[in-house]
């Protein structure tokens, strides 16, 4: 009966469905770099990445009625499969040349160019804890590439990058959920984004056993299971509390690293994976507060100063 009681838990279930989602995730990363290691070019790995992808969205989409008159942010629309291809190029160049922990441990920069973006482009203020925030993060990315101490790889550069337009398009991102919902977000991403990765991959291409092309077809459940377990999460607890659970996709990556290409992570990609992940949960962590401050007014005299 208690176990019952345990598993009925929302925040049990949230904690559930996201390491079920960093699961998935990280399989995407496994997969990319299997395909690097067989000779792969990442032009190729994307295009592959988005095709299988799309055809298992097809369904649903159809089944939703989804076409192009159906959203007034086409624009919008175009900018995040946009900046999104580039993200996606930068990130499986990069799990071609660093191990996933690295290149894990990297993508945590993401929310903190999100507000960055927010910064520069929607003009938002960011006070005094946020900016050190971003500093600390920043730090911890230094942590891990450890510029100077050991020899800079090209992989780390390109981590760095995709986090920059994976920033990017968090923010466009939430700028389509006000008016259009996730299944429509997701689809015309693929949708838009699949034929042009077609292109840089055609001057590439090479042909590859079938067996590859069967275990890149994993690329297709695991980005659809990964993202709709991390909607189930965010929908059953506080973005802030699903957020902290992030981390868990850096023991899966060590973990299936180890198993699948016997890659060992050294202590200060755990060390600047945490800095920059504190620093990454406390940016989340305030945007929550504030956002449910202007949804609900505080007492007099209680402010919250970002």
């Amino acid at each position: 009966m208690r176990a019952a009681s345990w598993f009925s838990s929302t925040a049990i279930q949230a904690v559930i469905w996201m390491f079920f989602c960093c699961f998935n995730l990280t399989m995407i990363a496994a997969l990319g770099r299997y395909a690097a290691h067989a000779g792969m070019h990442p032009a190729q790995s994307v295009f592959f990445r988005l095709f299988f992808a799309l055809v298992l969205i097809l369904p649903f989409a159809w089944r939703a009625g989804l076409t192009l008159n159906k959203t007034s942010q086409l624009k919008a629309h175009l900018m995040r499969a946009g900046v999104g291809m580039c993200a996606m190029w930068l990130w499986f160049t990069s799990i071609s040349f660093i191990p996933i922990t690295d290149q894990t441990a990297l993508s945590f920069l993401a929310p903190i160019f999100t507000t960055l973006g927010a910064v520069v482009f929607l003009k938002e203020v960011v006070r005094i804890r946020r900016w050190m925030a971003i500093i600390i993060g920043l730090f911890g990315a230094v942590v891990i590439v450890r510029p100077g101490f050991v020899d800079l790889n090209t992989g780390h550069i390109f981590a760095v990058g995709s986090a920059v337009m994976m920033g990017m398009s968090m923010l466009l991102i939430k700028h389509l959920t006000a008016k259009d919902g996730p299944l429509m977000i997701v689809f015309f991403s693929h949708l838009f984004m699949t034929p042009v990765s077609l292109i840089p991959a055609l001057f590439v291409w090479e042909s590859f056993p079938p067996e590859l092309y069967l275990v890149l077809a994993g690329f297709a459940p695991f980005a659809f299971f990964g993202h709709f377990a991390l909607a189930k999460a965010y929908s059953l607890a506080d973005a802030s509390f699903v957020a902290a659970l992030d981390y868990a996709r850096l023991p899966f990556a060590a973990l299936i690293g180890w198993l699948m290409f016997a890659e060992l992570s050294d202590i200060w990609t755990w060390v600047g994976a945490s800095i920059i992940f504190g620093s990454a949960f406390y940016i989340v962590r305030r945007e929550v507060q504030l956002a449910n401050k202007k949804k609900k007014p505080l007492p007099e005299g209680l402010e919250i100063n970002g």
